[in-house]
């Protein structure tokens, strides 16, 4: 074989190779940011950690509907002790969606400001959801508790401090993305921007799992 030609179809198969890699990599890593590698969680998890604390979560409850001003909302998402994964404030008028905020930055200065909060309130709260196991807390009624992210997806809690009405009680129940578990407990799973949108296992609108 011509040498010249030899070294070519070397140097096409290494490229070829080095593409593909490339490609394999890249691939990875996308799978690894939508959370392909995460540990996975289900309904019987979500149901037991209720189950063994459920004493906890209704304290968490109470506690972040006392510290969110009545003409605010938040959600919040904790990363570890130093980062809010997220950390939404919204206020008549006013809505400011935020992402990865460090604890000690300016903007979380700001946005602890607005809700009259300090350091210690963020301390506090991240306690009580890790003696919750939970990692998310959303105010209002029902205040919303995540208790894991499973892939792209999240389990969560939406704990009522008063009876459901009869109406929000049908649209719940037909609903795929939600479980009423127990009077003032309704169990949910929100599917992320990809993947299935249905609690895991859901059949259709005889509700069976």
């Amino acid at each position: 074989m011509n040498k010249v030609v030899k070294w070519v179809l070397i140097a096409s198969g290494v490229a070829v190779v080095g593409v593909a890699g490339f490609y394999g990599v890249m691939m990875v890593a996308v799978a690894a940011a939508f959370g392909a590698f995460d540990p996975t969680y289900t309904q019987a998890d979500l149901i037991e950690n209720y189950e063994a604390r459920a004493t906890q979560l209704r304290a968490l409850n109470a506690y972040i509907n006392t510290i969110t001003p009545a003409d605010k909302s938040v959600n919040i998402e904790f990363d570890g002790q130093r980062t809010l994964a997220i950390f939404h404030v919204r206020a008549t008028g006013y809505n400011s969606s935020n992402w990865d905020v460090k604890w000690d930055s300016p903007k979380a200065d700001s946005l602890l400001q607005q809700l009259g909060w300090t350091r210690q309130t963020l301390t506090t709260l991240y306690d009580k959801l890790d003696e919750a196991d939970c990692i998310s807390i959303a105010s209002g009624e029902p205040s919303n508790i995540g208790y894991k992210r499973s892939g792209m997806g999240k389990f969560s809690y939406n704990i009522f401090a008063q009876p459901m009405s009869d109406s929000l009680s049908r649209q719940y129940s037909s609903s795929c993305t939600y479980i009423i578990y127990k009077p003032g407990v309704v169990l949910e799973y929100g599917g992320g921007a990809i993947g299935p949108q249905c609690f895991p296992g859901y059949q259709g609108k005889n509700r069976s799992f």
